[in-house]
Order: structure tokens, then sequence, then C-alpha cells
């Protein structure tokens, strides 16, 4: 997706919604945007606000509006065993492969980290793995494939790995370049509203 697309879209669902939307280089160019904009903006509807909750998430977190909503599907189905959909979606979602990829810090944004993970750059307990949308689990462990090492995109990997902010699910060996899922991934990011999300599709 293009840069000018992607600010096109943050300006409609919030700059949380992609990480190069998060700077101060974007929000510079909305003070400028709405500085040169006259009258009073509309407000969205109870629809319009809901739709916009919906779509931070699925755009933000690179999913097609179908798999989204077998996404939905599943935490809506998990509540039939007392569990919260809220809760489910927010863990599905956040286990996928390419997501736990940029939550390492083995890619800077999501986009990037889907990229990588569609290429095999990864391996998954030992075996290839080139589904971006594989939901892991607690104890996978993620290594570089052996063939990716020297590529230039991995040149300073040691480098992110140690930087990152790492949420505390994951467990990040720097120096062997592992990344292993240690918990259930938790504490969503207060931009997204999985509630509402649930709400919305049980409309």
């Amino acid at each position: 997706m293009s840069k000018i697309k992607k600010y096109k879209i943050a300006r409609r669902l919030g700059s949380g919604v992609y990480e190069k939307t998060q700077g101060q280089k974007f929000m510079l160019s909305e003070q400028k945007r709405s500085k040169s904009r006259a009258g009073r903006p509309r407000r969205p509807t109870d629809y319009g606000l809901s739709l916009i909750k919906k779509q931070r998430v699925r755009f933000a977190y690179g999913v097609s509006e179908k798999q989204f909503r077998n996404y939905v599907n599943h935490a809506m189905d998990a509540a039939k065993s007392g569990n919260a959909p809220s809760e489910v979606l927010f863990k599905t979602i956040e286990s996928r492969f390419d997501n736990v990829v940029y939550r390492s810090g083995m890619a800077t944004t999501r986009a990037f980290a889907r990229q990588l993970t569609t290429h095999g750059h990864f391996l998954v307990n030992g075996k290839r793995l080139d589904v971006p949308s594989y939901l892991m689990k607690k104890g996978d462990v993620i290594t570089l494939r052996e063939g990716s090492k020297n590529k230039p995109v991995f040149t300073d990997l040691s480098d992110r790995l140690a930087q990152a902010i790492i949420p505390d699910w994951l467990t990040v060996d720097v120096k062997n370049q592992t990344v292993t899922v240690s918990g259930e991934p938790k504490n969503p990011d207060p931009f997204f509203d999985f509630q509402s999300v649930i709400e919305f599709y049980s409309r």
C-alpha cells in the first residue's frame, strides 16, 4: 500500500492505525491540513463511529474483511464456553505469525513483517513457514532461516531485537536471534476497541 493511501486511511481512522503515521511528520502535516480547511467537520453517526473502530483494527493488523469476519465469528463462538468475545478476538489476531514477528522487533512494521513471513525467511519450531496468518501457540519458537541470515535486510537484526519493546508474553534471545511465545497476549492497545468490534458485527 502506498504512503499516500496510508495517510488517507490514517486521517479517517486515526494516526495509531499505522506505525508510519504515528510520528511527528504525519502530525505536522495534519496540523497544516486542518488549518487550511474551513468550517466545522461533520460528526460521524453512531454507525460511522462503530465502523471506524472496526476498521482501525482490521487495517492495523492488515487482514481482509473475510478473514477478519472469521476471527470475529470464532470469538463469538467462544462466548458459548464462557469466554469474553472481545478478549478472544484480541488474543487471536495478536497471535498471528506476522504480528509476533513485528512485536518481537524482527520487523519494524506489521506490513514489513507480513512481507518477511510471506517470503519464508523464518522457521517455526524448526520448520520453514510462509503463512502470515498462522496462529502462534505458547511454546512456539521463531528462528531466522539459515539461508536468510546474510541478506541485507537482516544485517541489523540483533540491534533491532535489543532495542525493541517486547511484550511480556514473548521471550527474545538476542544472541541467538530467537523468539519464543512464552505466554498469551494481554493488555490490548487502548487505541483499539475490540468490544466495539464485536458489537458492530452483532448488529
